[in-house]
């Protein structure tokens, strides 16, 4: 049985999670024509879009059955992290069939790994819930996770738009190199943005 004191967080985790679906597929709809090439980098969309998906899902299903009377949270938590540890598995195969070994799928197979943890470790309190009701610890730590696949499925959907990203890394690197000179190398100075169909 939920608690009742998380019925607002589930309640808002499942609105959330449909308002998140509905705008990827708003993305989805809009960078169409890079998901349908027979490119690595489109397949890398697909596996990004999916993972998004799969993300936003798992979030939306848990969140729902917990709102429904009864001890259904456990087994939902258990059914539908299967199924996302279903699909890692699928996409880290599509990785490795690709045979192209760069920095973005690399990143990409991280992401992939770490998604696959938050599901074993959704797997495993969600058993728990199924084997006491009254673990209200386990119950805690599925909605962590819930919180956590709404980060990588937001993550994973910027990504897929092409959108420009800042990180700490490149940002130092291209400092050592560039200097305070304005120079970045052919890139955007300051923004580390990378072209829309680039992986």
């Amino acid at each position: 049985m939920v608690p009742e004191s998380y019925n607002n967080f589930f309640v808002g985790s499942a609105s959330v999670a449909g308002a998140l679906i509905g705008l990827l597929f708003v993305a989805i709809t809009v960078v169409g024509g890079r998901l349908t090439q027979g490119t690595v980098n489109a397949q890398l969309h697909r596996i990004r879009a999916s993972g998004a998906l799969s993300a936003f899902t798992n979030a939306l299903t848990v969140s729902l059955f917990a709102l429904i009377p009864g001890h259904k949270i456990g087994y939902t938590a258990v059914a539908v992290g299967l199924g996302g540890l279903a699909f890692v598995l699928a996409s880290l195969i599509s990785l490795a069939r690709m045979r192209d070994v760069r920095f973005a799928n690399l990143r990409d197979a991280i992401f992939l790994i770490g998604l696959a943890v938050a599901f074993v470790y959704q797997v495993i309190e969600g058993w728990k819930v199924t084997d006491n009701a009254g673990n209200v610890g386990a119950v805690d730590s599925i909605a962590v996770i819930v919180v956590i696949c709404f980060l990588v499925g937001i993550q994973r959907s910027w990504e897929l738009i092409g959108a420009p990203s800042i990180s700490i890394a490149h940002e130092v690197s291209e400092f050592a190199r560039h200097g305070r000179t304005g120079e970045t190398g052919g890139k955007t100075a300051g923004t580390g943005a990378q072209e829309p169909d680039q992986a």
